[in-house]
């Protein structure tokens, strides 16, 4: 291969995005003694932010040391038997960084809480965090695309585009798929 092939398959790749949905241990009320929320899931879709094309989706199951409630498997469909399977989520973190360039690329979520909680889970189990700076907060985006005067969560952001809620809510894989299918409508207005 020529340096200008490389050259231009190196843009190309680092002209996708990557959207992120994370699922997480969770309680229907106050978090017990001894747990957290922990990262169970990694939704990952890849978006061509050229043709606004989603390209792909896959899900990352993420084992905890937290325990998966009855209200998360209610939520999610992740059981404490799946995620008991995953993998840690320095292999979770490595798979996004050979796999998906994720530090060469954007990445989005929809709002803060996947890029907050990926910061303070990598920080606190000394993992190397995943990502870039550039990260894409797709609901402040979708608020202003819209002209809204609130920020609205996906699923509503979905029905307001008379776009279709593909999948299952609350499942990583499946949010970043409808997520990016926002984001896609965002870079289509811009």
């Amino acid at each position: 291969m020529n340096d200008e092939f490389l050259k231009m398959y190196h843009q190309a790749e680092t002209e996708k995005i990557l959207v992120i949905d994370i699922e997480a241990t969770c309680w229907k009320d106050e978090i017990p003694d001894g747990q957290e929320n922990e990262i169970i899931e990694i939704g990952i879709c890849v978006l061509d932010a050229f043709t606004c094309e989603r390209l792909e989706k896959k899900s990352l199951i993420i084992k905890s040391t937290s325990i998966v409630s009855e209200f998360c498997t209610e939520l999610t469909t992740l059981t404490q038997e799946i995620v008991d399977k995953g993998i840690s989520l320095k292999e979770g973190c490595d798979i996004l960084q050979t796999q998906y360039l994720s530090k060469e690329r954007a990445w989005a979520s929809y709002g803060a809480y996947d890029r907050k909680l990926f910061q303070r889970e990598c920080h606190d189990k000394d993992i190397t965090y995943p990502f870039n700076e550039e990260h894409i907060n797709i609901k402040h985006r979708y608020a202003d695309s819209a002209s809204l005067k609130k920020k609205v969560g996906m699923a509503k952001a979905l029905r307001q585009l008379d776009f279709p809620l593909e999948g299952i809510h609350h499942r990583g894989v499946d949010d970043a798929w409808n997520s990016a299918n926002i984001l896609a409508w965002i870079l289509y207005q811009e």
